[in-house]
């Protein structure tokens, strides 16, 4: 077995290794923020008005150790998410009552914002997956739900079952003045103390961020509304062109995008696969490729 949760042949780490994640993360977010509790639960819990890059961060941290992490480090992580989580609650604008953060209809919705934005994003960028990767994707993703506490079965774990679950959500979606704030915040933020610095590329940005929302889904853009509509051509061709780009920055660089408990964790997993027999000479994102697995790999681990 893989030292990693998630081991080099599954699915899931040819999708999160790809660099086309941190649009899907982005623009999960803002979809995770059309359900209007969800998006209570956040502005009321967390400090992303104040740090939404540590925000973003966090997300990408999680997702990583639960795909390249051990299985220690992923259960102690999902134990704190889960014991921060039980603690917290949500003030309902519309009924004027308390309610829990850890609803199971809460941490599904989010969970299923999130994975079906990387997968839409990654096929949509470019990276080749047939029907069947897709939903082998998926339901691997069932048991990454159970780390924040939601039973597998109770996960859509193919295409098809996630697009139904979709669908019967959409009556319960709508654009909260928070949500409307969150996405103008995604497509231009205002900078924490810490990274002021940067506030003179800070145009830079704001083709990512609206490269993000264009990604929505087409219902979801039209209950926003936030940006006039381009054609989806040129999103798709912008995508990929993105992906491109952000797959030739060098591991060892793309590696800072992340805290450094988690880029210690990433060396980790390489010392460990090395161990295994992989070949690590192309680092974690070459172990897409079957011929850097060992042998009992190509059988074995399938």
């Amino acid at each position: 077995m893989s030292a990693t949760v998630q081991p080099p042949e599954s699915v899931t780490w040819r999708v999160h290794i790809d660099r086309s994640m941190w649009v899907g993360g982005v623009r999960s977010l803002m979809l995770q923020a059309l359900h209007p509790m969800a998006m209570w639960g956040v502005w009321q819990n967390s400090g992303f008005q104040e740090d939404p890059f540590g925000r973003l961060q966090r997300t990408a941290d999680f997702v990583g150790v639960a795909t390249f992490g051990t299985r220690e480090e992923i259960d102690a992580l999902a134990r704190k998410v889960r014991d921060i989580h039980r603690g917290l609650r949500i003030l309902n604008h519309d009924t004027g009552r308390k309610e829990r953060l850890d609803q199971p209809e809460l941490l599904l919705w989010v969970h299923c914002a999130e994975v079906y934005s990387y997968l839409q994003i990654a096929r949509r960028s470019g990276l080749l997956l047939t029907d069947a990767m897709a939903d082998r994707y998926l339901d691997e993703q069932r048991h990454t739900a159970t780390y924040v506490g939601l039973h597998a079965e109770d996960v859509p774990g193919s295409v098809a079952e996630m697009e139904q679950y979709l669908a019967s959500m959409r009556p319960h979606l709508r654009v909260t003045e928070e949500a409307a704030a969150t996405v103008r915040f995604l497509m231009w933020p205002t900078l924490p103390e810490n990274l002021r610095f940067l506030a003179p590329g800070k145009p830079g940005y704001f083709p990512f961020g609206a490269l993000c929302y264009y990604s929505l889904p087409d219902w979801a853009r039209k209950m926003y509304g936030a940006l006039p509509e381009v054609p989806q051509p040129a999103v798709t061709a912008a995508l990929r062109s993105f992906r491109l780009a952000m797959n030739s920055v060098p591991e060892r660089l793309h590696d800072y995008a992340f805290a450094k408990p988690t880029r210690d964790m990433l060396e980790r997993a390489r010392r460990n696969l090395a161990a295994e027999g992989y070949d690590l000479g192309k680092g974690l994102y070459g172990l897409r490729d079957p011929r850097s697995w060992p042998g009992s790999a190509l059988g074995a681990r399938r």
